[in-house]
């Protein structure tokens, strides 16, 4: 058994063994210790996949390094984590998560996503302070959770810019009584600790600093939220032959175009609005966001993405459309084809700078069994229609890559 696999298997026989050992001592206890101090859960995804290409790989989203190039895959959605809580007081609670993932570095390697401590001095005001999910975007906080998810996976034409899954820092939370419903106002800050595949390249997002915050409206079946988040790059992106290149030419417009690729203290922002409405045998979602760049090196983008389903006793067969589309930025050099260096110089530009280009759209259609309470089964079809320049949410895409792929995703859900 290769070693990241057995790596995952061991997670998952720990996390029984310590769920066996420590629920059932409960059952007896009074009422009143019903709910302990400390309390052990997990989640996982058992799943297959396979796009019908081979000239680029399907990825959850940009984290990982490499998916399904038209060949059957457990790694783009497999996955298990455990999460522990305990509960010093009804104020304080602490609370540590690790998730074992197909990661950048192509292992599955446990890291830590979650380690924060919880205050709640008041039953409307909510503090948190350590490793915490990023929220982004609505319902970006519980993207590792499969069994929280309708679909197979979050809609990868919407939240696959985002492959930041947690930050070290704090966030705040208000909840107050508004007309019928309650309203829900957070603020967040801190520092991003992971890294991204890029090619044959690593890029490290250790250090980058984002802040944002959301408002909510919950009413009934009704959840609405606006939200916005910026990220401010520490380190630069991994192309220091080229720029490097640009500068010695002494071209003023090189060295511009130079300083124009660089990603070091740009910021991105993030624009996001949300609805949900979930009663009964119907659920809805209707998603929109959009991303701007400082830098030049990335395009600016708009996405979003609608889902409705209807359950019918255990089964809830699903219909969703999602899109997004980047903005071509204008970039020249001044530097001469005629001159074959500098020419080398200009291609590497450009090919840089397609690199970061989406226009892509997907139906996706899918059925879920509730086999039993915390199991879910899910049989998912994804049709993707890109055009043929539209690589930025693939992996290792060649040439003949012409943007269309199915994708069909077999997935085991489950919590315990």
């Amino acid at each position: 058994m290769r070693p990241h696999l057995s790596i995952f298997f061991r997670l998952l026989l720990l996390s029984l063994v310590a769920r066996q050992s420590v629920f059932p001592a409960w059952a007896d206890e009074p009422e009143e210790l019903a709910t302990p101090r400390f309390s052990l859960r997990g989640f996982g995804t058992l799943g297959m996949a396979r796009s019908s290409s081979d000239q680029a790989d399907f990825v959850r989203d940009l984290s990982q390094p490499d998916g399904s190039r038209g060949q059957w895959t457990g790694k783009v959605d497999s996955l298990l984590g455990v999460q522990a809580n305990y509960r010093f007081d009804d104020r304080l609670e602490g609370v540590v998560q690790v998730a074992s993932r197909y990661r950048y570095d192509k292992s599955f390697r446990p890291e830590v996503g979650w380690a924060f401590l919880k205050y709640d001095p008041d039953p409307g005001l909510s503090l948190r302070a350590g490793r915490i999910g990023t929220e982004f975007y609505m319902l970006a906080d519980s993207r590792l959770i499969g069994y929280s998810y309708l679909p197979v996976r979050p809609p990868t034409d919407y939240f696959t810019p985002l492959p930041i899954y947690y930050m070290n820092g704090g966030d705040a939370t208000l909840t107050v009584p508004v007309a019928p419903g309650l309203a829900k106002f957070k603020a967040f800050y801190g520092v991003a600790g992971e890294k991204i595949p890029i090619a044959d390249w690593v890029w490290d997002f250790s250090g980058s600093r984002m802040f944002g915050g959301y408002v909510d409206y919950l009413q009934g079946a009704w959840q609405w939220r606006l939200s916005y988040a910026q990220l401010r790059f520490r380190h630069d992106f991994p192309i220091n032959e080229v720029r490097g290149g640009l500068r010695l030419t002494g071209v003023p417009s090189a060295i511009a175009a130079a300083d124009a690729l660089s990603v070091a203290d740009r910021r991105a922002h993030y624009y996001s609005a949300g609805v949900v409405y979930d009663k009964g045998p119907v659920q809805a979602q209707l998603m929109f966001s959009r991303t701007t760049q400082e830098s030049a090196l990335f395009e600016g983008s708009s996405a979003g993405y609608g889902l409705l389903a209807y359950r019918v006793s255990s089964l809830t067969p699903y219909l969703g459309f999602s899109r997004v589309r980047s903005s071509a930025n204008p970039l020249t050099t001044g530097l001469p084809d005629a001159v074959p260096p500098f020419a080398a110089l200009n291609g590497g530009v450009a090919a840089i700078m397609r690199q970061t280009h989406v226009d892509q759209r997907t139906l996706f259609a899918g059925v879920r069994w509730d086999v039993r309470p915390n199991v879910a089964v899910k049989l998912q079809w994804d049709r993707v229609r890109g055009e043929p320049g539209s690589v930025a949410f693939q992996q290792g895409e060649s040439p003949a890559w012409n943007g269309r792929t199915d994708v069909l995703s077999l997935t085991l859900d489950f919590v315990f």
